[in-house]
Parts: structure tokens; sequence; C-alpha cells
């Protein structure tokens, strides 16, 4: 019922920023929306949350360089990200939860690779 489509991945190098975007269609709010990502040969990894009244959430491994923002008169989450290291390199998935019982949506992906 809902479709995400995320943009804004590429190549950049250490140190470096980029902003991912997410945008859903569909006629359904998504009470939480968030990231996940995954390299190769690791399991998937979950970055940040928002939820629509602006509460988030960060894994330890990103708190401080990446920020998750939400507009919703757009229907938009970003994915703000500085100080960009090798180790971010992943492919990154934007998640909805339009229910609150858990996950119903996927994007398909956009790749970050960051270079020594």
């Amino acid at each position: 019922q809902v479709q995400l489509v995320e943009s804004g991945g590429g190549l950049v190098q250490s140190g470096g920023s980029l902003r991912l975007s997410c945008v859903a269609s569909g006629t359904a709010s998504s009470i939480e929306m968030g990231w996940y990502r995954q390299a190769p040969g690791m399991q998937r990894e979950l970055v940040a949350t928002v939820t629509d009244y602006g509460r988030t959430n960060y894994a330890d491994s990103v708190a401080g360089r990446f920020t998750i923002s939400r507009d919703s008169a757009k229907n938009t989450v970003y994915l703000q990200m500085n100080s960009l290291k090798p180790e971010d390199t992943a492919v990154y998935y934007c998640y909805a939860d339009s229910t609150g019982y858990g996950i119903d949506s996927w994007g398909k992906g956009t790749l970050v690779t960051v270079s020594s």
C-alpha cells in the first residue's frame, strides 16, 4: 500500500557528506520511517528511525554524524550523512511502518560507497 523510492547515493571520499531521500507514495501515512543498511556479507543494520511526531533514534555507529528528518507534507524522509567513513559503505534501504505493528514497506535501496 506504500511505495518507497530512495535517491541520493553515490561515491564519496572519506570525510565527505551525502544526503539520502526517500519519497513515500500512497494514501496512508506511516507511524514510523527510517533507514537500514547492508554491507556485502553482512546482516542488515538499523541506522536511524523517526516517528510521525519527530522522535528520532540512531545506531551508536552513526550517532553524531548522521541526522534523520521528515517532511510530512512531502511524505519524504531524509538521511544527512556527514564525516563518512569507509565502513559506512553499504546499500541503504528506506522502510515504513504504516500501522505501528512492524515494517510493511521497503525501498529498493541506494548504494553509498565511501573511498579511502
